[in-house]
């Protein structure tokens, strides 16, 4: 398998950011993420890890009930990263209106 970029993983990252802000406050499995993106799940739970060591998504290991999951992760945003996100799209809605 050909590797991808780093530029082209960046990308991708976005990609990831941009379904899981529409999504915002809830948060998806990986598998749900990877459909949406039209990637691999192997490689989208790689970028989503990645993506967690630099804090920008948190990862969800137990379901409503507090039981741990075995084998899935659901992520979501981080704060910050929210309120980056809905600061800039305030931004956008207030140039938009002239």
């Amino acid at each position: 398998m050909p590797t991808i970029s780093q530029a082209k993983r960046d990308k991708i990252s976005e990609q990831i950011l941009h379904y899981l802000f529409t999504v915002s406050p809830d948060s998806r499995f990986t598998a749900e993420v990877a459909k949406e993106i039209a990637r691999d799940e192997e490689f989208t739970k790689a970028l989503l890890q990645q993506m967690q060591k630099h804090k920008l998504v948190i990862e969800i290991n137990k379901n409503k009930t507090g039981k741990e999951y075995l084998r899935r992760q659901r992520w979501r945003l981080s704060d910050n990263v929210y309120s980056v996100f809905i600061k800039n799209q305030n931004k956008i809605q207030h140039f938009s209106n002239f």
